[in-house]
């Protein structure tokens, strides 16, 4: 039989508790290991690639005909309406990097952050998990980070190669530009970054809702149909509430001023628009920390 001092000595040996890249490892593991990660990562950033190159191409037969310019939507026709176009600068920037493009990409990554956690309660791997590491807070921090990492990379290469094909395209019709051109590398690296915003929000829905299809409908929600409510000029204060929001910060910060456009009254600052980026990540992941520390498996 075991004697008394050797029970408390073994009693007294704690096990080694798990280092932070182990953990890291261990998510980028489990990520992967879901077939979905690689639908939702390879298929969605060749959709957003391609989005924006026919969104480009649309518009090349009006380059022609208005060299640098592009027209606009016609007024309404009715009775001594004439239907015509009346021609504006084209934005190089716009549509290579489609807002069509930016709005899927979203709902893209957050629905990767959303799965990367209600897919361990749905398979019922977090009680294992959270037995394995009683540190919540670790585990969750370090599925954020994974999961960033992911989707800044798909962010990365969907900007960059929507950009790059799309001013090539451009280029014989003189209104490319180069990405070192004024603003156009940030407004690249603002559509990039959107990307992990977005699965950073899915994550914290997903923390909260835990159910698949919920959590997407959450995250249109938030992301396409509330900043809606916030257009538009006429009021100040609902102008600054819509400045808050991830897809009113990268519509500024895309914005192109040698186009000439207006940015309408009470404009956002490109630092505000950076800060709403950082702010809406921080506070995901804090969000995300809080409810899985606090509530049960």
């Amino acid at each position: 039989m075991m004697s008394t001092s050797t029970a408390v000595t073994l009693a007294s040996v704690d096990e080694p508790r798990a280092r932070f890249r182990d953990l890291l490892a261990a998510e980028w593991t489990q990520i992967w290991s879901l077939r979905s990660s690689y639908a939702v990562v390879g298929l969605g950033t060749l959709s957003v690639v391609l989005i924006c190159v026919f969104a480009v191409h649309s518009d090349l037969p009006y380059i022609d005909v208005h060299p640098g310019r592009i027209p606009s939507q016609p007024p309404p026709r009715g009775i001594g309406v004439p239907a015509v176009f009346q021609p504006h600068p084209y934005d190089p920037l716009w549509d290579s990097l489609d807002r069509f493009g930016s709005d899927l990409f979203m709902i893209i990554a957050a629905s990767f952050g959303g799965i990367a956690v209600f897919s361990e309660y749905a398979s019922g791997s977090a009680r294992t998990t959270f037995a394995a590491v009683p540190d919540r807070r670790s585990v969750v921090l370090a599925k954020a980070v994974v999961v960033a990492a992911i989707m800044t990379a798909s962010g990365l290469a969907a900007a960059l190669g929507a950009f790059f094909w799309t001013q090539a395209m451009l280029h014989p019709h003189h209104v490319g530009i180069s990405i070192t051109d004024p603003d156009a590398g940030r407004a690249v690296a603002a559509y990039a970054l959107i990307a992990p915003v977005a699965s950073l929000v899915g994550m914290a829905l997903g923390a909260l809702i835990r159910h698949g299809a919920a959590t997407v409908v959450a995250s249109v929600a938030l992301l396409l149909l509330l900043p809606q409510f916030f257009g538009g000029d006429r009021y100040e204060w609902l102008k600054k509430i819509g400045e808050m929001l991830p897809s009113s910060a990268l519509d500024r910060l895309k914005f192109y001023p040698p186009t000439g456009d207006d940015l309408g009254k009470y404009p956002a600052s490109i630092t505000t628009s950076w800060i709403v980026y950082a702010g809406w990540a921080l506070a995901a992941i804090v969000i995300a920390v809080v409810v899985v520390e606090r509530r049960d498996v």
